[in-house]
């Protein structure tokens, strides 16, 4: 196994925990810490002050290393910085925004940093700014996503040629013949989304965790691409939205549409009409809500057990 992602953080399993918002507070981090992986806090669900309640709680919870996850697009970025440097947080993986704005600030803070990119041009543009690593997000994904639709499986090789620093696999990935895969196309770690949001740690609404695991091949499709791309479970919100993206509304129109507080109203609410359903193409792999170590603990065995496989295979 690869041990730059394990080296990097501290960490048992190169394995890190997405910073999902509505899903990934304190509670789902600090279990998956636990466990031997990274655990992220997700702050773009969350007001400042919150975000800093739940790092003194995670801090409590765990003695090991976890980081947050910081989706440059929200407001109050500046107050999320400054409370991740005054609370002393180690990691931060940053998305969704130019990691030249803040990497050197957190690195002159003794952060690592690491950021989530999409295409080859911004994973150099991140090596560029000095970030420590890169998550590689393919197509696959939940949440917000690449308009190139480069699918992980693609992206992987071609980030692995155009830069130095270690890549984290995600998009798609929820087992360990999925990690397996990741790795052997060149990555040094993945990151799992989805399969934590399904979690009994995680503060996802029990009504989208049901959601998550009835989901079938075909449930999610990628929408909103004239403003920021989201990967959402088929309902009656995306079906507004597929509507009006097919007689050609306009960004204004369908940022009414959109609103505020869709993502917290589906997600946290539990709302599974009217809300935004982000989740990933791998929901249809996933059956059961477990318990974060359990997941970690499945998806490792799975892991070695595949790579053991392979390497008894007479080719």
């Amino acid at each position: 196994m690869n041990h730059n992602i394990s080296k990097l953080f501290q960490i048992s399993f190169p394995l890190v925990q997405a910073g999902m918002i509505w899903c990934s507070g304190w509670k789902l981090a600090s279990s998956v810490s636990n466990a031997g992986g990274l655990g992220l806090i997700g702050s773009g669900s969350m007001h400042p002050e919150v975000l800093r309640e739940h790092i003194i709680k995670c801090k409590i919870a765990t003695d090991k290393p976890f980081g947050v996850n910081v989706p440059m697009l929200y407001p109050e970025i500046d107050k999320i910085i400054d409370i991740i440097i005054h609370e002393k947080v180690k990691i931060v993986f940053t998305s969704a925004g130019n990691p030249k704005t803040w990497t050197q600030k957190l690195k002159d803070s003794g952060i690592t940093v690491v950021h989530v990119v999409s295409n080859v041009k911004f994973a150099k543009k991140a090596e560029e700014a000095g970030v420590d690593a890169v998550v590689a997000e393919g197509f696959e994904a939940g949440g917000h996503n690449g308009r190139e639709e480069t699918t992980t499986f693609c992206l992987i090789p071609l980030i692995k040629q155009s830069v130095n620093i270690p890549i984290i696999a995600a998009g798609g990935i929820a087992t360990g013949r999925g990690m397996l895969a990741a790795m052997a196309l060149g990555a040094d770690g993945v990151q799992i989304g989805s399969r934590f949001a399904a979690s009994v740690e995680s503060s996802a609404n029990i009504n989208f965790k049901n959601k998550i695991i009835s989901a079938n091949e075909g449930d999610t499709k990628l929408m909103l691409k004239q403003l920021t791309p989201v990967r959402l479970l088929k309902n009656k919100f995306y079906e507004e939205v597929e509507n009006a993206e097919n007689r050609g509304a306009t960004v204004e129109e369908l940022s009414q549409l959109l609103g505020r507080g869709r993502a917290k109203k589906g997600m946290f609410e539990g709302d599974l009409e009217n809300g935004e359903l982000e989740i990933g193409q791998i929901a249809a792999l996933i059956k059961e809500i477990k318990p974060a170590k359990e997941i970690i603990d499945e998806i490792m065995n799975e892991y070695h057990l595949a790579k053991n496989e392979i390497l008894n295979t007479n080719i």
